[in-house]
């Protein structure tokens, strides 16, 4: 949250926007309290000045006695320093000692305006009814000779009632500045949390994405490297038909990275360069494993298959490429059987069976993120996978996606 450019022109109760701007956020005066406070000292005192005035200009008042009320009005004045910390203990001290004492009606109403800024409702409805209760007794007590008492009251009452009232505006603008500045800083913090969701959620398709285009290739690069790696003696014939693959494979890999990387620097530019795997395209998937020497038996039983959205189509491609590449690192040379059903209405089930694996053979490190990454693919676009372990040992991959009507 940034400050304000001019922090000197607000309260210190707002001047920080870490503070919340009330009871207990305590801080340093700021120029703007120190004008505040000057001149609600000086406007307390120049009422005090003026009551003095009026009590000496009265030929019936002691000497003693005016001596004691400049002394006790120069001590309410000066006892406004203190009316931002202790604002209710003071309105109250300053509201019995203007029964008494006129020349603190001064500090009084200044200690008044205090506590509406500074505290509820509820406290400042305590002490103005105490203010208001003592307004007829003290011209009552100290009559003024100028002024009859019930113009001394109602004038004491309807002063009251304005600084009360002055306060309580003053208090609710600040509530209500403290209230957009909370709600800004919490959209803010909002927005730089949904920021970072996307960013996170951006990672990981990007991941996913990764994982799906180049897990199939490099895996094709692993087995038939290992392969010439095992069998050195191998006819040239298949060790030409290996290093052909191993030539494909890392080539498309490389067409595969480059296009992902050219979507991560310029997503328009990208878009287009290399068609998406589609339905029309699980053909070349199989025809490629099989060429790698893999045994795969496409059983294609999808009704208008031309028809089906091509983000399901695209889906359906990666949960069969994920299913051969496995099949191709966990069990090689056994025959993997794909299988899809469904149509438009009924959505589309896609099956990756493959037995268990009947002669040893050099295990291919993987990540194991696949199939989780499948499973959030799936549910994503509103379908669901299953995979595990067969009966006979071996292992399937099942998924479901729905096909509208």
């Amino acid at each position: 949250m940034t400050r304000t450019e001019y922090p000197w022109l607000l309260p210190s109760a707002m001047a920080d926007p870490e503070l919340p701007g009330d009871r207990g956020a305590r801080s340093r005066r700021t120029v703007r309290d120190w004008i505040v406070d000057i001149t609600a000292f000086l406007c307390a005192a120049g009422i005090g000045l003026a009551t003095i005035a009026t009590i000496e200009a009265d030929p019936t008042t002691p000497e003693g006695v005016v001596f004691v009320d400049s002394l006790v009005g120069a001590a309410a004045c000066c006892a406004l320093w203190a009316r931002r910390r202790w604002p209710v203990g003071l309105a109250v001290a300053l509201t019995a000692l203007s029964i008494v004492e006129p020349v603190a009606a001064g500090a009084l109403l200044v200690a008044l305006f205090s506590v509406a800024v500074h505290r509820p409702f509820r406290p400042v409805a305590f002490v103005g009814a105490g203010a208001l209760a003592v307004a007829p007794i003290q011209p009552y007590v100290r009559p003024d000779p100028t002024t009859s008492f019930i113009a001394s009251t109602v004038i004491g009452v309807l002063l009251i009632l304005l600084v009360l009232s002055w306060g309580m505006v003053v208090r609710s603008r600040r509530q209500l500045v403290v209230t957009l500045r909370e709600r800004a800083r919490r959209a803010e913090t909002e927005a730089g949390l949904r920021a970072e969701q996307a960013q996170r959620l951006a990672r990981e398709d990007i991941a996913r994405e990764m994982h799906d285009v180049l897990a199939h290739r490099l895996t094709l690069l692993s087995v038939h490297a290992g392969a010439l790696e095992f069998r050195p003696d191998a006819p040239p014939a298949e060790v030409a038909r290996a290093a052909g693959v191993i030539r494909d494979s890392a080539h498309e890999a490389l067409q595969d990275l480059r296009e992902i990387i050219g979507v991560l620097r310029s997503p328009r530019d990208s878009e287009g360069d290399r068609p998406q795997p589609t339905l029309a395209t699980l053909d070349a998937l199989v025809a490629e494993s099989r060429l790698a020497g893999m045994k795969v038996a496409l059983d294609n039983d999808l009704a208008e298959p031309d028809a089906a959205p091509a983000a399901t189509g695209r889906t359906v491609y990666r949960i069969a490429q994920e299913g051969l590449t496995n099949a191709r690192k966990h069990a090689p040379g056994t025959e993997v059987t794909v299988r899809l059903c469904g149509g438009p209405g009924r959505g589309i089930t896609v099956e990756v069976r493959n037995p268990a694996p009947t002669e040893p053979f050099e295990q291919v490190p993987g990540s194991g993120q696949g199939l989780i990454g499948l499973t959030e693919r799936a549910t994503l676009a509103g379908g669901r996978l299953d995979h595990g372990p067969e009966p006979d040992g071996g292992f399937g991959v099942r998924a479901w996606l729905p096909w509208p009507s």
